[in-house]
């Protein structure tokens, strides 16, 4: 993968509620932006839980602290991609908060190391294809520029 830390794959700004918030509104957050699980933040924007959507399918409680999940594994920006994809493939989970200094900063999920492995450069010198958001600086077989890079569409199912 050509993108090496957390930084250069979260999704950001991330979309919280707190812990007050109405499960009804939650789960109207969760459709209206288009995605599975928000994280719940406390007055001073730390992270204290997430609401998933198995968490208010499975879970009884009125509000976003009586459903959250409160054991919520976080890493940083300069947390390598591979680190991360290990969390979602070996641990399950669908999507990792981002801090820095304690406080939210990204998101990452599934999706977005998916994309990550879905988007391919071509070395316009050379033809060596790399997989990455961005394309390479130097082309790791003929060390020209990265400017030189394309962007190859991969077509359905690859």
């Amino acid at each position: 993968m050509a993108a090496d830390r957390v930084a250069e794959i979260m999704s950001a700004p991330v979309v919280t509620v707190t812990g007050d918030r109405p499960t009804g509104e939650i789960a109207e957050t969760l459709r209206r932006h288009r995605i599975r699980a928000v994280p719940v933040v406390d007055e001073a924007g730390a992270v204290v839980g997430l609401v998933s959507e198995y968490d208010l399918m499975a879970k009884a409680g009125a509000t976003a602290r009586e459903v959250m999940t409160t054991a919520v594994v976080s890493v940083t920006e300069d947390t390598s991609v591979d680190d991360v994809r290990h969390l979602l493939v070996d641990r399950r989970f669908g999507r990792v908060p981002v801090l820095s200094g304690g406080r939210l900063v990204g998101i990452v999920s599934r999706s977005d190391v998916v994309a990550l492995l879905a988007t391919e450069w071509v070395c316009g010198s050379c033809g060596e294809p790399v997989r990455g958001e961005r394309p390479p600086e130097t082309c790791p077989k003929c060390l020209c520029d990265g400017e030189r890079f394309a962007l190859q569409e991969q077509p359905p199912g690859t």
